[in-house]
């Protein structure tokens, strides 16, 4: 057991350093890694900034660890997409000829992909501090809410590297990703509060993960209000127990499923 666990952990960095050197070498990902989060952050600040009320709290501030939220929820859709890629062009077929752990490629996307949402949350930050959003609270906050935002996009790059290992074709996965990814988090209190929702969509928003994570870095980031009470409802009000549970239950759930997918999957 011991020695299958060291394979996949070496053989995991090994890919990991692949699939690393492959995203900085490619310049539309580097484009957008630099740009999508500066136009989400300048887009939203400026356009729902202008229109949108958040008692007692500027809604830049309200609305940053949401737009951290979408983004590192999107960018588990990179690890499909270079999973159905790499399945396509027959590169798949060829690591599983070879004698490595099934998870190595699992792991190394996945790990290859936190690294690049690692720089996309900080170059949000960033532009975020340049357009008023603050953090009102201490170090071991603030850096809570970043791992926990982290910890999120992990988990959700193992249930979109299964989604992609699926449907196996870029053009689907993209669709598809879409189709789950948007609902997701626009069903949420990313960018409004939650209570102000029709009462359907209001309980489905509360129970939402994406709500919980959204809700927990509101918290550790220091960007809440008294003046705007948080939801009476056992996420919100645990948020970031609420959050590591979902984080955990998920990734129960589709880091075995993903091995599986990847065991069966071909490129014919």
């Amino acid at each position: 057991m011991m020695n299958a666990v060291q394979l996949a952990v070496t053989d995991g960095v090994t890919i990991t350093k692949r699939n690393s050197i492959k995203i900085f070498r490619s310049l539309d990902l580097l484009g957008s890694l630099v740009f999508t989060p500066v136009m989400f952050v300048l887009l939203f600040g400026f356009v729902f900034g202008s229109v949108i009320d958040v008692p007692g709290l500027s809604y830049r501030e309200f609305m940053l660890p949401g737009i951290f939220t979408l983004a590192v929820a999107m960018g588990g859709i990179v690890t499909g997409y270079g999973l159905t890629d790499d399945l396509q062009k027959g590169i798949i077929d060829r690591f599983r000829s070879l004698p490595m752990s099934p998870a190595a490629v699992l792991i190394g996307r996945t790990t290859a992909d936190l690294i690049l949402s690692t720089a996309s949350l900080l170059i949000m930050g960033l532009v975020g501090l340049l357009v008023g959003w603050r953090i009102h609270t201490g170090v071991l906050e603030t850096l809570g809410g970043v791992a926990l935002l982290l910890a999120f996009s992990y988990a959700l790059s193992w249930v979109m590297g299964t989604l992609g290992l699926a449907v196996r074709k870029p053009e689907v996965f993209n669709n598809v990703s879409m189709v789950v990814v948007f609902p997701l988090t626009f069903l949420a209190n990313t960018f409004v509060d939650s209570g102000r929702l029709p009462t359907p969509l209001r309980a489905i928003a509360d129970w939402n993960p994406v709500s919980a994570v959204t809700q927990a870095a509101r918290e550790l980031f220091g960007n809440t209000s008294a003046a705007m009470p948080t939801r009476d409802v056992w996420p919100m009000q645990h948020a970031a127990l609420a959050s590591v549970l979902w984080i955990a239950l998920l990734l129960a759930i589709f880091v075995p499923l993903s091995v599986r997918c990847y065991k069966k999957a071909t490129s014919h």
